[in-house]
């Protein structure tokens, strides 16, 4: 089975870790595997926008204690044989600071245990390590992937966040250079795997079409950072390589 749960840590704001982490949750189910995605980006809610109709509950309610989480699950309807929940932020700013507390986040741990035993996998998309949310996320993951846009802000802002996954225990197990155009003259040191730039304007997952060149990369560090073996093709298998 691998790896069941993986926390995708951005190195900065506007590294575009939410959009890897949903579309590493379509190519886990596009694979045939069920898959829950939890938001720990309480700032951005990023993870939000992917969800169709009215948000009742979410995660920070979760963490807070105010409903189980099943009820802060939402059901993603893409095209794959697998399964996609999501577990986005949705909330106003009171609750928001009451789900930051070192208690709530603790919460918050156990909601994600929970999952990691209904789930084949459990994707975190996490933000920079400056939060208790942030730090739970990480610390519960077996594993940690940090995401670093391919520019200079990036490169430089990589060894900060390296030494605080350090300083809480759980240091990065591979690191994944976002945002890559084809052109660019920026390059990042010891990145594991690079994915091509998505344009913001894409709302749905473009791993779900095997013949962009997103796909390919995106299930090569799945397999790669989860320990499987997805069993999916692709028309240049040239692109689908560790």
């Amino acid at each position: 089975m691998g790896v069941s749960t993986l926390a995708f840590v951005g190195c900065t704001g506007g590294a575009g870790t939410t959009r890897l982490t949903v579309e590493t949750a379509a190519t886990l189910a596009r694979g045939g595997r069920s898959v829950a995605v939890v938001d720990a980006a309480f700032g951005t809610q990023g993870l939000a926008t992917y969800v169709d109709g009215r948000l009742d509950a979410d995660v920070t309610a979760v963490a807070v204690g105010d409903v189980p989480v099943d009820d802060a699950l939402f059901e993603w309807s893409i095209d794959a044989d697998g399964r996609v929940a999501l577990c986005p932020t949705h909330a106003p700013f009171e609750r928001l600071a009451r789900a930051k507390s070192a208690e709530n986040a603790q919460t918050l741990e156990q909601a994600i245990e929970e999952l990691a035993d209904r789930f084949d996998h459990v994707l975190l998309d996490v933000p920079p390590i400056a939060s208790n949310q942030a730090v739970a996320a990480a610390t519960t993951a077996q594993r940690r992937a940090l995401v670093v846009p391919a520019s200079q802000r990036g490169s430089d802002l990589l060894p900060r966040q390296q030494g605080r996954l350090r300083d809480i225990g759980a240091p990065a197990s591979a690191i994944v250079a976002t945002r890559v155009h084809g052109d660019t003259d920026e390059s990042v040191e010891d990145a594991a795997h690079t994915v091509p730039h998505i344009e913001p304007s894409a709302h749905r997952p473009l791993v779900t079409d095997p013949d962009t060149d997103v796909a390919p990369t995106v299930a090569a560090l799945a397999e790669d950072l989860l320990d499987i073996d997805l069993g999916l093709t692709f028309e240049d298998d040239s692109l689908f390589s560790r």
